[in-house]
């Protein structure tokens, strides 16, 4: 379970003029855990809060960001399935979960990508990217009831969760072959 919260680091990042919000960031870290073999969290960090951290904003970002770094990989390591993604919880309003979740997944690609190409992804991977790809253009759909909308997207948070613990398992035999 992580400790750091999506409002918690959503506000910090806000406050240190990060490139990307809290749910993209967590999906950008669980991509490149999953695909970059010598993954280093301080190249992450750097990323997200360019700069070096000046400043009492930036300097918190980046301490959640490490807890956060750490507490991920913990979770994806885990033989719990412990695994959840960064995003608004259940009182933000749908709208706004849904476009942190198509977020998320834009930021899973994305560190997905920085670790290696497409082509060189085990099928099941390719898979969870293209079903990625397509979240990540996620909206509300106004035809739907709210009771309806609710259960789509509590199914997408499911499929999410496991299929990034899927990625990252799929991935392990590369990552450890480059040492890690």
């Amino acid at each position: 379970m992580l400790t750091v919260t999506f409002d918690e680091l959503e506000d910090a990042l806000a406050g240190s003029r990060a490139r990307v919000g809290a749910a993209e960031a967590h999906g950008a870290l669980c991509g490149a855990l999953a695909a970059v073999p010598d993954f280093r969290s301080a190249d992450w960090i750097d990323d997200v809060v360019p700069g070096g951290g000046e400043g009492t904003e930036a300097l918190r970002s980046r301490n959640l960001l490490e807890t956060l770094a750490v507490e991920t990989q913990g979770a994806l390591a885990g033989l719990d399935m412990e695994f959840e993604p960064l995003l608004p919880d259940d009182e933000a309003p749908l709208a706004t979960r849904v476009a942190a979740l198509a977020a998320w997944c834009g930021g899973f690609l994305y560190g997905l990508g920085t670790g290696t190409a497409a082509g060189e992804l085990p099928e099941a991977v390719q898979e969870v990217a293209r079903d990625f790809g397509e979240i990540s253009r996620a909206t509300i759909d106004s035809d739907e009831t709210e009771e309806s909308s609710e259960a789509s997207y509590a199914e997408l948070v499911e499929y999410l969760r496991a299929a990034t613990q899927l990625a990252y398992e799929e991935l392990a035999g590369r990552r450890a072959e480059a040492g890690r």
